[in-house]
């Protein structure tokens, strides 16, 4: 199973993830962390937009906004996509370029195959797990298909055809049952709750 370092301000914020991560500052200072961290880990060098990650934040933020859930039951598993808005939202504005690549990395070693989306992915689930963590003492359970190269392959593949996958994506490698037909529309009736007849 792949280790994905957690940035310190993911780790050790103080107040709650769910709120610092809706402050422009704390989502730039964190992510760079994350693209530090896996640079280090990596050898991989990158190069950061500000500009682009600034737009990265103001398009999630209202795509958050405008798809909050009224009923407290359905936070949880919003959780799960909003952190999926924000895969699809770095993947599609590209606030992330690659400077250089070890020599002789493994290109089927993810973190290789497609540095940027590992880093988009690796901060969304640290963010993800964090959140979930604090707010509800759940944990997310990372599934070998973070590691395995035919998936990054599809995953690479799909969000270029169609950002939104992005969030089945993150569902899949979460552990939770990705919904690929229409990964961008959220229920906020969890489907855990049956659905009454004539309602």
């Amino acid at each position: 199973m792949i280790d994905l370092p957690v940035p310190r301000a993911i780790d050790q914020t103080v107040g709650p993830i769910r709120r610092a991560v809706r402050r422009m500052r704390w989502f730039k200072q964190s992510f760079t962390q994350q693209v530090e961290l896996i640079s280090e880990a990596s050898g991989v060098e990158y190069k950061i937009s500000p500009d682009r990650l600034a737009r990265v934040f103001v398009a999630w933020s209202r795509g958050f906004e405008a798809r909050k859930p009224s009923q407290p039951q359905a936070r949880q598993a919003f959780v799960g996509f909003a952190s999926g808005l924000m895969l699809r939202q770095l993947i599609n504005l590209k606030p992330l370029e690659v400077v250089a690549v070890p020599v002789g990395s493994d290109a089927s070693n993810p973190a290789y195959y497609w540095p940027e989306g590992y880093v988009y992915v690796a901060y969304c689930l640290n963010v993800r797990s964090g959140v979930l963590a604090q707010e509800f003492d759940a944990d997310v359970e990372l599934t070998p298909d973070l590691g395995d190269i035919r998936t990054w392959w599809s995953f690479k593949e799909n969000v270029e055809e169609d950002p939104s996958q992005a969030i089945a994506f993150l569902d899949l490698f979460s552990g939770e049952e990705p919904d690929w037909a229409q990964p961008s529309l959220f229920y906020e009736r969890p489907k855990a709750l049956p659905q009454v007849p004539g309602q």
